[in-house]
């Protein structure tokens, strides 16, 4: 009926008059399209199906959602749709003339902002009638969306104060009126051009002859569209970066948390890459099957529904970079595919490892001998028979207690800090818990060496350098036992990592670093029990850190200052505004600011003013003058 809205109720069906239902299911949302089927055209003589009014159809439409006939939700919709129509008439010549903003504001009244009506505290709205500004005319808007779209500017002599002007404003004030106003005429005529470059793309060279002339280690790896080649990576949040791009020879292998809703696909295997001589290269790509998802599914969620979605995605990816000086011969990429469905939570692996074309060992470093920032430190236990040795610091999970916290290696030039926490109760005893603590915290460190550089052989103890430890305990210090239940003195709950490194040299211009000393100390603190209103059958939390700090020294001593730079400073050109020894600096050859030629010019000509000017102040100089003018 007109003018009534039926019941609701899940027994209609996908169509309705001339209106169609479509449903489109997707992943974990619907899309519902509405659709008119009838004619929209004004109707001719003698013609039906059509409309006889311009306004063609009014209605009200009731969408509902249902599941299992009970009414989730309910959506209406009001129709209000126009016949289509050709305009046939006279078009009127009468329009609107926009002035030229460069010499006229657009709007002399920004706060008018409602057709045909007053608004309130717009005091130059023209509709606003004397008796309706009288009811705001204390309170109307200021400033440029209050009207003034001229403001008195700062140079104009009306503007003038005596608190904020200086004393010569009187003398180069501006006399002009608002219409010449500086916040006009800011407009720059030229030809605009929108420019449409790519994310992480390189303009491409001019000049004729190949794009590149070699890679340097850290540039990004470029595809033959002339974009960075981009591999999933970790920002520095700790987050999955998906279009991060592969800097040359620099290695990584991140994880990344994802499920079937947010999973996106990487570049295409079939993108070319630059080689770094201009050339492109395909990449070698072996597709592998994962049998075993329990390395790669962390977490499985329950499923309410009998059907569950689940899609082939990608597990792992690994490239391998093989390159030879400032080029890439060769890419292989090893991925792992395999079923994820609705639910489960994904850990993808990324890695990138780059490996010299002239290396027979895979482990051997490419190129540059020393230590890259992010590379793991080496470690080695020489008393043992198995050298291989670690140097780490934790990674907790979970609770973050101790007992389940993982390692995470040390990374070269990257100081971090970490910890976990360790149950105690109110009955520990002092000298078994600092005993505990010391255990927990040397377990970080299986090694008794640390390689100067990466490339460090085992065979070689030159290669290596002894980590210095500093006990928490020695025979000089008083450890104190702690006869107070809860309070425990001298508990060694921080280790100091300090790892000092130099410059030793470069490698195709790269620096080459390496490790000079590495100190493990330990730092103590007093524990105490925490506990509410009652201790008994408690556990209390002790933190325990280790902190790594990478040290730079200059690779060889500064010189020593002499006698004369020591004793008299204000001749130091380093520690003064003034530095004399550098008056005459211009003067030298050492000076590049203008040519040699045009300073000894400049030069002569003071010297020889100052000259005259020594002259002419002699007392003699002016007997002289006195005796010529007699």
């Amino acid at each position: 009926d007109v003018g009534k809205l039926q019941l609701a109720n899940c027994s209609g069906s996908k169509r309705a008059g001339d209106w169609n239902l479509n449903v489109t299911p997707g992943m974990n949302t619907s899309k519902v399209t509405i659709s008119l089927t009838r004619n929209l055209q004004l109707c001719l003589p003698n013609a039906t199906d059509c409309c006889t009014t311009p306004l063609c159809v009014v209605e009200t439409l009731q969408v509902l959602a249902c599941r299992d006939s009970v009414i989730l939700a309910h959506l209406l919709i009001q129709a209000e749709i126009y016949a289509n129509s050709s305009f046939t008439g006279n078009v009127s010549e009468n329009a609107t003339v926009i002035p030229n903003q460069a010499f006229q504001p657009l709007g002399s009244c920004p706060c008018d902002l409602t057709a045909g009506a007053c608004d309130v505290r717009c005091c130059c709205d023209p509709e606003c009638t004397p008796d309706l500004k009288q009811l705001f005319n204390e309170s109307c808007f200021t400033g440029v969306f209050g009207g003034d779209v001229n403001p008195p500017f700062d140079q104009l002599c009306s503007s003038w104060s005596m608190e904020y002007t200086p004393d010569w404003f009187p003398f180069l004030c501006v006399q002009s009126s608002l219409n010449n106003t500086p916040f006009l005429g800011y407009f720059y005529h030229g030809s605009i051009s929108i420019p449409r470059v790519p994310p992480f793309k390189i303009p491409l060279q001019t000049s004729p002859g190949k794009l590149f002339t070699g890679y340097r280690q850290g540039d990004p790896i470029m595809t033959e569209e002339n974009e960075c080649f981009t591999i999933p990576q970790q920002s520095m949040a700790g987050q999955c970066v998906g279009n991060a791009p592969v800097a040359y020879r620099q290695n990584f292998d991140v994880k990344c948390l994802t499920h079937l809703a947010s999973y996106k696909e990487g570049l295409p295997h079939d993108v070319r890459i630059n080689s770094g001589t201009g050339d492109f290269i395909q990449q070698n790509v072996i597709y592998r099957t994962v049998t075993d998802t329990g390395k790669f599914i962390t977490e499985s969620e329950s499923l309410h529904t009998a059907e569950v979605l689940c899609q082939n995605v990608t597990f792992a990816e690994h490239y391998t970079f093989i390159w030879k000086d400032k080029n890439i011969e060769q890419i292989n990429v090893t991925v792992f595919l395999g079923s994820l469905c609705e639910g489960e939570i994904l850990t993808q692996r990324f890695s990138a490892n780059f490996l010299s074309l002239n290396s027979t060992n895979a482990a051997e470093l490419f190129g540059n001998p020393g230590y890259q920032v992010g590379k793991s430190v080496k470690a080695a236990n020489m008393n043992a028979s198995d050298t291989s040795g670690n140097l780490n610091i934790w990674q907790p999970a979970g609770r973050g207690l101790c007992a389940s916290a993982t390692y995470t290696p040390v990374l070269f030039g990257l100081d971090s800090f970490s910890g976990c926490m360790l149950e105690v109760g109110i009955n520990e005893d002092c000298s078994l818990l600092r005993g505990n603590v010391t255990e927990k915290l040397n377990s970080l460190i299986q090694a008794t060496h640390i390689g100067k550089r990466d490339n460090s052989s085992y065979s070689d103890l030159n290669d290596w350098v002894e980590i210095i430890r500093l006990d928490p305990f020695n025979s000089e210090t008083n450890v104190s036992t702690g006869n107070l239940k809860g309070i425990c003195p001298d508990i060694p709950a921080n280790l100091n990592i300090r790892l000092i490194f130099a410059d030793v040299g470069a490698v195709q211009g790269i620096p080459q670093q390496e490790i000079l000393a590495v100190q493990i100390s330990y730092s103590t603190v007093i524990w105490q029990f925490q506990c509410g209103l009652t201790c008994e059958n408690s556990v209390s939390f002790l933190p325990i850190t280790a902190s790594v700090q990478f040290i730079k020294v200059p690779s060889q001593p500064p010189i020593p200052m002499t006698r004369f730079q020591i004793n008299y400073t204000e001749f130091d050109c380093n520690r003064n505004d003034v530095c004399w020894p550098q008056l005459f600096y211009p003067l030298t050859r050492f000076y590049t600011g203008e040519p040699y030629s045009q300073c000894l010019a400049k030069g002569l000509s003071l010297a020889f003013l100052v000259l005259l000017a020594a002259i002419m102040s002699n007392p003699w100089f002016s007997k002289l003058r006195n005796s010529f003018l007699v």
